[in-house]
């Protein structure tokens, strides 16, 4: 099955660093800005980027506008630095983490996880996750932009399809954003042993 891309330009006029012709990362950013839409940056509020994630947003909030969503625990700048090196080496190509940045910290964030396959000739399947908006942020339509732009991420780098969890109270705005319902989630907790 040959996959054709979307013919939109892959320059984006409202993320805050250079882009480039590859999808190589920079040394300041997660991946290469080049796979942001351009129009889902041009249609964010005045002053807000979208972009990928650096190592700098640890400073910026990243991980308080992660704590909208579930519990994130205390991760200190050393443990972080780690997750990030790691991500952006061994994990390179999988991990496509973005932020949208209002000029003074990280307002919004998602995830999409590229799942390479055998199945479809080697396919690729984009897992979309953690998408967090903060509470002051809300009503604005950041998380349809998230959505919207790694929805793009995925098509750009060569995914047949992307999919994602949601609890049944947020289907409806995931339909809204071009997903439908196609199965059921299930999940096995592993606990943690408990210290005395």
């Amino acid at each position: 099955m040959t996959r054709t891309l979307m013919q939109e330009p892959l320059v984006a006029p409202k993320i805050s660093e250079p882009s480039s012709t590859s999808a190589t990362p920079t040394p300041e950013a997660l991946f290469s800005a080049t796979l942001v839409s351009p129009a889902v940056a041009d249609s964010l509020p005045e002053s807000y980027t979208i972009r990928p994630l650096r190592k700098s947003d640890y400073a910026r909030g990243f991980l308080d506008c992660l704590r909208v969503l579930t519990t994130v625990g205390d991760i200190t700048e050393a443990e972080w630095n780690g997750r990030y090196d790691w991500m952006s080496t061994q994990g390179q190509g999988g991990y496509y983490m973005m932020v949208v940045d209002d000029g003074s910290r990280i307002v919004a964030t998602g995830s999409l996880l590229v799942e390479r396959k055998f199945i479809h000739h080697l396919g690729m399947v984009g897992h979309i996750e953690d998408i967090a908006v903060a509470k002051d942020q809300q009503g604005k339509k950041l998380g349809l932009k998230m959505i919207q732009a790694l929805d793009f991420v995925a098509e750009h780098v060569g995914c047949y399809k992307t999919i994602l969890d949601c609890s049944e109270i947020n289907e409806g705005f995931y339909l809204k954003c071009g997903f439908k319902r196609a199965g059921l989630e299930m999940a096995h907790y592993y606990e943690k042993p408990k210290s005395n």
